[in-house]
């Protein structure tokens, strides 16, 4: 497979090494603006989020102040929260619970220490914008990856409709017909719905596998992928096919180094992976596998002179489901201080295909926020109790995972766990960022019905 033009031209477009631009006082800019995207062979006009120099997204070091504008050059009201990071609430981007939203024209200022560093991203939590590609890696890199000299990769994944966000929502709302959904899955109330959209494409860093990017590295050098699931409804499964890799984080946050060949990445998780090129010359093809599709997106990594076949955008055989087989063999490297638990708090995740209805009672309290007291230790018991695997988000904290099904763990500390139908998971959290946080399901089109609800700290001011 031979480079195109528009690889030679697009191909070097690194999200990660990126130069940083600023305004004169010495603030980044990120503008949210449109741009154009082949999908294929054909142009689409989605949105995006880019610095004045034409940088995607945005890298800043471990100590570095987060000091940004962002400048609203749509004509739409947008903004930005900025996943992973654990800002003052009045600073982490979500419409009127945070702040108001940025208005066509306006621009809006951030300025915190940018914590917890890792691999993080940027996203509108406006509407259904995100759908529409308004999301970008933010990377804060920590020490120990500058001082180690490692090439970085970022490969920020998404879905792509040709259809808007809006009517595929209401499609999803409609009465099911013949026994089908959304013209999608039949629904079996004895079988998991993996998919409540049929996408017509994947991405990487924007583009398909009919014109991969393609990121040159050493022959036998090693690479560290940061990999972002930013798709608005889509699991997929990392394939480093007969190659493996070594995961170094999960969400930006250090795990115990697990080799394997295939790591899942439910929709806003994060996964960085160290890679050795195998010394042979040969190109790796990084895969993302839609979970219970055959279509698939993904980048090259290409040693000088490596030949590069062709790889289809469909696979052979669909993609794997998504679950917690490998999450139970998570540990963190840094996992939070042993305490006992203060307050522990029943979180149902409900709803059905039929109808479209989603919710997540607290205390069976539909529509109740969680509330937490400033300095606790607190325990979210998560029990699902649909058919659908929900990616469950919490704003402004980081939380350790700690039980699976009644199995105890000193698993992964991350930001967005997926829970798999008819399972329960327990995480802890200590209660240190007074505000009012969004606390929901990051399946687009779940939260949009309704599996969203706050964190409430009592008493705070």
């Amino acid at each position: 497979m031979h480079p195109s033009r528009r690889s030679l031209l697009l191909g070097t477009v690194a999200l990660a090494a990126a130069p940083t631009s600023h305004a004169a006082d010495g603030q980044k800019i990120l503008r949210l603006q449109t741009r154009q995207i082949e999908v294929g062979g054909k142009a689409a006009t989605r949105y995006g989020v880019a610095q004045p120099s034409g940088a995607v997204g945005l890298t800043l070091d471990e100590g570095d102040l987060f000091d940004v504008r962002v400048d609203n050059t749509l004509k739409v009201t947008s903004g930005l929260h900025w996943h992973g990071l654990n800002p003052p609430w009045r600073q982490d981007g979500v419409p009127y619970i945070s702040g108001l939203p940025i208005a066509p024209g306006q621009s809006a200022t951030y300025k915190f220490p940018a914590l917890p560093t890792g691999t993080r991203w940027m996203h509108s939590h406006f509407g259904l914008q995100e759908q529409d590609l308004l999301a970008a890696p933010l990377i804060v890199r920590e020490t120990e990856a500058i001082k180690s000299g490692r090439q970085e990769v970022v490969v920020l994944f998404e879905d792509f409709s040709w259809t808007p966000p809006e009517a595929l929502l209401e499609k999803l709302r409609q009465p099911p017909s013949g026994g089908m959904a959304m013209g999608a899955m039949a629904m079996d109330p004895a079988k998991p719905d993996l998919n409540d959209i049929q996408y017509d494409a994947y991405l990487a860093n924007d583009r398909t596998l009919a014109d991969p990017q393609v990121v040159d590295v050493e022959r036998a050098g090693e690479v560290r992928l940061r990999l972002i699931n930013g798709s608005a409804s889509t699991n997929f499964t990392i394939d480093l096919g007969a190659d493996e890799g070594t995961l170094l984080s999960v969400d930006g946050n250090p795990v115990e180094p697990l080799k394997a060949s295939l790591f899942p990445l439910a929709v806003a998780q994060r996964a960085d992976i160290l890679v050795r090129l195998p010394g042979d010359g040969r190109a790796v093809p990084v895969l993302a596998r839609g979970e219970g599709r055959a279509l698939q997106a993904g980048i090259v990594l290409r040693p000088r002179g490596a030949a590069i076949a062709k790889i289809p955008g469909q696979s052979a055989a669909d993609g794997p489901v998504v679950g917690l087989s490998q999450e139970i063999l998570l540990r963190a490297a840094r996992p939070l201080s042993a305490r006992p638990v203060d307050r522990s708090i029943p979180v149902t995740l409900a709803g059905s295909m039929m109808g479209y209805n989603w919710s997540m009672p607290v205390h069976d309290m539909t529509g109740a926020p969680v509330t937490v007291a400033r300095g606790g230790r607190v325990e979210l018991v998560m029990r699902n109790d649909t058919m659908m695997a929900h990616p469950m988000h919490l704003h402004g904290h980081s939380f350790q995972v700690t039980e699976i099904n009644d199995r105890k763990l000193a698993g992964a500390v991350r930001d967005c766990i997926l829970v798999p139908p008819k399972t329960t998971v327990k995480v802890v959290f200590d209660a240190d960022n007074p505000g009012i946080w969004a606390y929901h399901c990051h399946n687009l089109y779940h939260m949009a019905a309704g599996m969203f609800t706050t964190l409430v700290y009592r008493g705070f001011t």
